[in-house]
């Protein structure tokens, strides 16, 4: 009895143990194959760590091929505060190669950060302040493409174009109306490293950007030069406070040329008041046509043929009353009696709104 009593307990132990085995072996083949996706990109989520790649912006072109918005590549400064070993030694190279005192980099070197951008004074850098810093093989100091917006035409279409910030969104026109088509996506290079921020030996991956789309004007290069050019030599001899111009198909609408003065250069868009950089006069500004209208009105009514220039005659004696509104002309005592040729000679007032009115009215039989 006492010997079955021993074997029986053996083989309930035996049973446990089996059982802990194949639990177990379960649960590795259920992190092993099952949930090996998941727990793969969760454990690369806190291990990898991104240096963002800046896209290229989309370009902007005139319908004739030349290029009026592209970009500049430059480069910025980061930190990745844990890999820096020597914190003081980066702050007194950096600060002197910047030109910025050592408490702006201070903050920045020793900031409780995955990654740091040193913004403003790393922004933008030019390539001779890029080769000091990269010559100085510092850990936890890299250098990332940016891309800039560039102008190469200078103030040619300004108030059309509009501006961007410097972190390469657009503010004002064309750049803000298309700027979720002109805006690329980012790329990046991720690297791995530890909580702590030291790198592990693992390869890193390139990410390349994609950038944005180019977007072609129905401007004419040449005919908004020469808009560009003649709005400068009216501003030159009269000094007005502004002047502008627009050039249209009239077969199709397209805008051939636009520009206003004053104007400013977008590529240095801060050395301007508002006022200055986010008024397009051409499409703000509203201006009364005036007696250069009266053209337009006497050229419809001769194009419908219920006006003969040269035959029908109106009489202009100062001032008519038409549906009950009384319209005066400039020349007191009017005009008097003159060939619809001579009312146009005359900028009459009263010939051009009256009598083209009166005409129709006749030709359609309404009286």
């Amino acid at each position: 009895m006492f010997s079955k009593g021993i074997h029986k307990r053996i083989r309930i132990v035996l049973l446990v143990v089996i059982f802990c085995f194949i639990v177990i072996i379960g649960k590795v083949f259920y992190i092993e194959v099952i949930s090996y996706d998941k727990l793969n990109k969760l454990a690369n989520g806190v291990w990898s760590r991104n240096l963002p790649i800046e896209a290229d912006r989309g370009k902007i072109y005139t319908v004739d091929g030349e290029i009026v918005a592209g970009n500049l590549t430059t480069t910025s400064l980061v930190f990745i505060p844990n890999q820096i070993k020597n914190k003081q030694l980066v702050v007194d190279k950096i600060s002197e190669i910047l030109g910025t005192s050592k408490e702006v980099i201070e903050k920045h070197v020793y900031k409780k950060s995955m990654m740091e951008r040193v913004h403003p004074e790393g922004r933008r850098l030019s390539y001779e302040v890029a080769d000091k810093i990269e010559n100085l093989h510092l850990d936890g100091v890299y250098l990332l493409k940016e891309s800039k917006r560039y102008y190469p035409q200078d103030e040619m279409l300004s108030h059309v174009l509009g501006y961007v910030g410097i972190d390469n969104q657009g503010l004002s026109g064309l750049e803000l109306e298309y700027d979720k088509y002109l805006t690329g996506e980012y790329g990046s290079i991720q690297y791995y490293s530890d909580a702590k921020g030291n790198t592990l030996d693992r390869s890193s991956v390139y990410v390349e950007p994609e950038d944005g789309l180019d977007i072609y004007l129905t401007v004419n290069y040449d005919i908004q030069s020469a808009v560009e050019r003649e709005l400068d030599n009216v501003s030159i001899k009269y000094n007005p406070e502004g002047a502008w111009a627009i050039v249209m198909d009239p077969n199709s609408g397209e805008i051939l040329a636009m520009s206003s003065r004053p104007n400013f250069n977008p590529n240095n868009y801060s050395d301007y008041n508002i006022e200055t950089i986010n008024r397009n006069m051409a499409i703000w500004a509203s201006y009364e046509p005036g007696s250069t209208f009266k053209i337009l009105t006497l050229s419809s009514a001769v194009n419908e043929g219920v006006v003969d220039l040269f035959k029908d005659t109106f009489y202009d004696g100062g001032s008519v009353n038409v549906d009950g509104a009384r319209i005066k002309c400039w020349k007191h005592g009017g005009h008097g009696s003159q060939t619809f040729l001579e009312v146009v000679q005359n900028s009459c007032n009263l010939g051009i709104n009256t009598g083209t009115y009166l005409n129709l009215k006749k030709n359609l039989q309404i009286i």
